[in-house]
């Protein structure tokens, strides 16, 4: 069973991704993010269809203590937050959790040269 990418965010952000091919996606306008986005990310964390999760950085902020933590330190689905300068170092912790090696060890990339 595949597993598919969803998306949560607001409508500026998660355009792009659909327009990708994306399908599953939640829209939260930025003026309700208080409100709605622990709602949003709960509903996307307990759907067995979606295998990774992708978030704006800055929408993190927006998030109760409790679904923060879920957020962090879920498994499966994999969370990933993009934006905000944060790097790639997030993305390579997040895969590296999910999938149990570091498919960007330098020693191993070294291997093939």
């Amino acid at each position: 069973m595949s597993q598919e990418i969803a998306v949560v965010g607001s409508p500026e952000f998660t355009t792009g991704f659909r327009l990708a091919g994306v399908r599953k996606f939640e829209n939260v306008p930025d003026a309700e993010k208080d409100a709605e986005l622990d709602d949003a990310v709960t509903r996307v964390l307990e759907d067995d269809d979606v295998g990774i999760v992708v978030m704006h950085d800055d929408d993190l902020d927006y998030l109760s203590r409790k679904v923060r933590q879920e957020v962090e330190t879920s498994v499966e689905p994999t969370m990933v937050s993009i934006g905000g300068g944060a790097g790639s170092g997030g993305l390579r912790e997040n895969i590296k959790r999910a999938i149990g090696i570091d498919l960007m060890d330098e020693d191993e990339q070294g291997d093939n040269e």
